[in-house]
């Protein structure tokens, strides 16, 4: 069961286009905006972990993450410093 309120001010042209669109699929307001901001939402973080490439830089891509690393001073700084939750813990 849906028990989480979400709220939100439209213009009322905005209220008839999304009441017409969900009429249109038999749906109810809110699940027709649900539905769609949640497709939205889905497309967003994709974006964010998926990306496309073609052969050839697919290629490359996989041999840079074959390569190995380079030195990086201030990796290694970061690396050596102990997560705030690790001081003072022994094994």
């Amino acid at each position: 069961m849906r028990d989480a309120a979400i709220n939100l001010r439209a213009l009322p042209e905005q209220r008839a286009l999304i009441d017409s669109a969900a009429s249109v699929l038999g749906k109810n307001r809110s699940d027709f905006m649900l539905e769609a901001a949640c497709e939205r939402a889905k497309a967003v973080l994709l974006e964010q972990t998926f990306f496309s490439l073609d052969a050839a830089r697919f290629e490359q891509f996989i041999a840079m993450l074959d390569a190995p690393d380079e030195p990086n001073p201030g990796l290694e700084r970061l690396r050596a410093v102990k997560a705030p939750w690790d001081k003072g813990v022994t094994a």
